[in-house]
């Protein structure tokens, strides 16, 4: 290991655990099953059925035991390789030259406790200490696999990820609780926040952009809880999500001319329904000669034009100080000469400030808020109004709205897992006291298959635009029959 010792300190750590861990790690052979005498042989199609349900409990036995002992004895590898690593030396090495280093203080912390590994247990052991070494221990691969959408921790035993809208149960666990805050700790101490009793919960932000939720005892009563949203490296444009069925090709051509255009546009869904990724879809209408400014609590928009600006709200520090909210960095992104102002979500007192900058020039805003259909999203920005704290009458409250927000689209996940752009509805003025509202698009659903998959179809309404001589002025010439509904 002489080509190795710039990682290593000058005294590496004694072997004083080895006896335990070799008591701990003797492998339990697996009971044999025994005919008994005097039985009748079973006809041949019994005998080759009958075992399968005992062979396999006895398999899932044997890998279960299997993984609590490699568990074991990364465990007691992980506590050699913190005493043996110059860990001030890992930031300026290379990845090749770390995981020779490791695998070298593996296999001498294996000879010297006495354990013999084959090549393949041998290579699963490496790559989860490089894990948990260099990156989030069990939850690693998981972060990159491509499948996965969102990782959900239930405590150390019970992790599930999202893959097509749909919740499965994985077979990764974490040692013990200490093992899961130990990794929860290593992502919030890199961007500079805490979680304790007295902090027990955090946001933060993965160095890839993924977002990170994490609650911990004794607020989450069994185990702490960790929600990932991972972030797509590569973004969804229009065509991808026509392609997916989101929306249709009509849809599309009618969204495109709506920001081109700079209508104010309002992404409304629940959670997981596709609102972030539907407002990146939009974003790529926006012409290339403007600027943009966006406001996020967790960046996660990816805007591919040249000229933007992106703004992150921080939280307060230890003492309670230093709080930078979303509607600081919209009151500041006002003076910095924006032609649009996407808010990545809107859901405090930051949507006063949101509508004043849709009525007073800044045309072409967008933000997603939280909320079931577009009337309940009209409803929701009015709460919002009411609880920023501002006495205004409730007819005044609803002009603002009415002049300010000109299209609500609202994305859906339906049980199927599948996600569309559920209506596309545009706010046409007052009528009184009431928003008047009309919808150009929706999603009927049809039936459902045996399978679960949900039948549908996109159709239009038969409403003519409301904005169609603004298409036409600014030179976007729909096809009328875009609007005229499938029989």
């Amino acid at each position: 290991m002489a080509m190795f010792s710039r990682f290593k300190k000058d005294e590496v750590g004694a072997a004083s655990a080895a006896a335990t861990l070799a008591k701990v790690t003797q492998a339990t052979p697996a009971p044999a099953v025994k005919p008994t005498a005097g039985m009748a042989p079973a006809p041949r199609v019994q005998a080759t059925a009958a075992p399968k349900p005992a062979a396999q409990a006895v398999a899932m036995d044997k890998d279960r035991k299997r993984r609590d002992r490699l568990g074991d004895i990364k465990l007691e590898l992980h506590k050699r390789l913190l005493d043996s690593l110059n860990l001030a030396a890992l930031e300026t090495a290379t990845e090749a030259s770390l995981r020779a280093e490791i695998a070298a203080i593996a296999s001498e912390a294996l000879d010297e406790m006495n354990i013999v590994l084959n090549k393949d247990d041998r290579v699963t052991v490496n790559q989860e200490l490089y894990d948990e070494v260099m990156g989030l221990g069990p939850l690693e691969p998981l972060l990159k696999d491509e499948t996965v959408n969102d990782i959900l921790v239930n405590g150390p035993q019970r992790i599930f990820v999202e893959r097509n809208g749909k919740l499965e149960l994985t077979d990764i666990t974490f040692k013990d609780e200490r093992h899961l805050l130990r990794i929860i700790d290593k992502i919030v101490s890199a961007v500079g926040r805490r979680v304790d009793e007295s902090n027990p919960y955090v946001d933060a932000r993965l160095a890839d952009g993924s977002r990170f939720n994490a609650m911990v005892p004794p607020v989450a009563v069994d185990g702490s809880l960790v929600s990932i949203r991972k972030f797509k490296k590569e973004k969804l444009a229009i065509a991808d999500l026509v392609k997916f069925g989101a929306f249709t090709e009509e849809m599309a051509a009618y969204l495109q001319a709506a920001v081109a255009t700079r209508l104010n546009i309002i992404v409304s869904g629940g959670t997981g329904s596709g609102k972030t990724t539907t407002l990146n879809a939009l974003s790529s209408f926006i012409a290339n000669d403007e600027r943009i400014l966006t406001i996020e609590d967790t960046a996660e928009l990816q805007l591919q034009q040249v000229h933007v600006g992106r703004m992150e709200s921080r939280p307060a520090n230890v003492e309670g100080k230093g709080a930078v909210t979303q509607r600081d960095c919209l009151r500041n992104a006002l003076r910095m000469r924006p032609d649009r102002i996407i808010v990545g979500e809107t859901r405090g007192e930051e949507v006063i400030d949101m509508l004043q900058a849709m009525n007073t020039g800044h045309d072409g805003s967008m933000t997603t808020i939280h909320a079931n259909s577009a009337r309940d999203g009209v409803s929701r920005l009015e709460n919002m109004v009411a609880m920023a704290g501002i006495e205004m009458p409730i007819k005044a409250v609803r002009s603002q709205i009415a002049a300010a927000v000109n299209l609500i689209v609202q994305a859906s996940r339906l049980q199927d897992g599948s996600r569309r752009m559920v209506s596309i509805t545009e706010i046409t003025g007052m009528e009184g006291d009431v928003i008047s509202m009309q919808e150009v698009f929706r999603y009927e659903r049809l039936g459902m298959e045996p399978s679960g998959k949900i039948i549908g179809r996109f159709n239009a309404t038969g409403v003519r635009s409301h904005y169609s001589d603004r298409f036409k002025q600014w030179g976007y010439n729909l096809p009328a029959d875009i609007f005229d509904p499938i029989p």
